[in-house]
């Protein structure tokens, strides 16, 4: 199985200056039973866990950046504002954008992230790493930004 620590360098290099990129997905295939999507298409990333969260209009989730884990943001139904800042480079400024139903992000090691949920919300994380408490809170670091 592949580790984080073999992801390619095309990958992980590529997102080290990059603003927040926001992706809108949209169907990819269409008939009359309904649609296809395709959230996530990756080769080089081991995915271990798909979580369901429910966010209450005015809640914050998040405040921490992780040491290993990429986790996708898969915006369901509702709005919510997604922050980051690299960790790793210290004069780095915080960016913000606001994802709808249908938009979704990538959350890197290193990249402080939050998210305060302008109305009821629901999104899917697609993670890396495990989810198994422990193992969550060993990955995660805790801060308010």
């Amino acid at each position: 199985m592949l580790t984080i620590a073999q992801i390619p360098y095309r990958l992980t290099s590529a997102f080290k200056n990059m603003a927040i990129k926001v992706t809108h997905i949209k169907p990819e295939f269409t008939d009359e039973r309904g649609f296809i999507s395709r959230l996530v298409n990756e080769e080089d990333l081991p995915f271990k866990a798909v979580l369901l969260i429910v966010s209450k209009k005015g809640a914050v989730r998040a405040d921490h950046y992780h040491k290993k884990d990429y986790h996708y943001a898969y915006c369901l139904s509702g709005k919510f504002r997604y922050s980051e800042k690299n960790m790793s480079k210290p004069s780095s400024k915080t960016e913000s954008v606001i994802l709808n139903a249908g938009d979704m992000v990538l959350s890197r090691p290193m990249m402080a992230h939050r998210m305060e949920f302008l109305e009821d919300s629901v999104f899917l994380a697609i993670t890396t790493e495990s989810r198994d408490h422990d193992k969550y809170e060993a990955d995660t670091v805790r801060l308010k930004f």
